[in-house]
């Protein structure tokens, strides 16, 4: 039995009004076909895209993925069909649908993401991701993060602002030494929202008995992430004004819960995906009954009240 007023889910991230807190994250999703047949997409609050880039990319060679002590290693390297074929033939399948479209960007510079968010302020979406973070692509002619780098997340903010109209949400790196100072020079750039944190740099040996090994560095995701990644959002939540949208080892509706308390006004499923498509459906009603159980009024009551402890 769910409650009486479905508005209670309703959430706001920066101007996108989306009718519960659960996304899915960028990457774990594909363009929305993939999955499909396996999850009701009108049931989600936002649909958050694979990564475009303004041409098609390969990605990196496998091996790509592996999986570790509760959590996974992925290298994808950002592979996409670029930009042009993504508004021609993969966005409006996604329009279909009630949940909102966000669509996750990146860039080899700066002038990059600005002609990204350039080209899709022309669509019919919802917001755009500034994927800044992904531990398996570096800047040009850096080796660093965009998002390791104060003043660089500045000027990408700054710019991808002066690019677009549409809401602007950030995904910020946890492999940095002080995660709330980079929020805040986003904020302060022009963002509307930030999402975080984004995957640990992190590597697998994968033994061969009398063979050669294998080596697998890329990105940390899954359980073994997410009391980190809840302390950061709970950092950042409470240093700046704009909504954070959390996530980071999301597999159930405990964990979403733990994230809406800890700050979040919207929280990403990504790893919990590759386990059971139906995770982000579930976490929804189980936040609804949550509520219910629990006489809250809305997501933000939730964190009022528990705030106020």
């Amino acid at each position: 039995m769910g409650i009486k007023n479905k508005g209670c889910l309703e959430v706001n991230i920066g101007s996108i009004k989306m009718q519960n807190p659960v996304m899915v994250a960028s990457g774990t999703f594909g363009y929305g076909e993939e999955y499909s047949e396996l999850v009701d997409i009108n049931k989600l609050g936002a649909v958050v895209t694979k990564t475009i880039t303004l041409e098609p990319r390969e990605g990196n060679p496998p091996p790509r993925m592996i999986e570790t002590p509760s959590g996974m290693i992925n290298s994808i390297g950002l592979q996409n069909v670029g930009v042009e074929e993504f508004v021609d033939k993969k966005l409006p399948f996604l329009k279909k649908f009630k949940a909102r479209i966000i669509v996750s960007i990146a860039g080899n510079t700066v002038e990059e993401y600005a002609q990204l968010a350039s080209i899709l302020d022309k669509e019919k979406i919802d917001g755009i991701e500034l994927n800044i973070s992904c531990p398996n692509v570096m800047h040009a002619g850096g080796k660093t993060l965009f998002a390791q780098d104060a003043a660089i997340t500045d000027e990408l903010v700054h710019k991808a602002r002066k690019a677009t109209s549409l809401p602007l949400i950030i995904k910020l790196s946890p492999n940095v030494t002080d995660i709330v100072e980079i929020a805040v020079r986003a904020e302060d750039a022009g963002a509307d929202a930030l999402s975080l944190v984004n995957t640990f740099q992190a590597m697998a040996v994968k033994i061969n008995n009398g063979g050669v090994s294998k080596i697998i560095t890329g990105g940390l995701s899954g359980p073994a992430i997410k009391p980190i990644a809840l302390r950061m959002v709970w950092e950042v939540a409470h240093n700046v004004e704009i909504p954070v949208i959390g996530m980071g080892g999301i597999m159930d509706v405990e964990d979403a819960i733990e994230f809406l308390i800890a700050g979040a006004s919207a929280v990403a499923v990504g790893t919990a995906m590759f386990i059971n498509p139906q995770a982000p459906v579930k976490i929804i009603a189980g936040i609804e009954e949550y509520l219910r159980k629990n006489k809250l009024g809305s997501v933000r009551e939730l964190q009022e009240r528990n705030n106020r402890r």
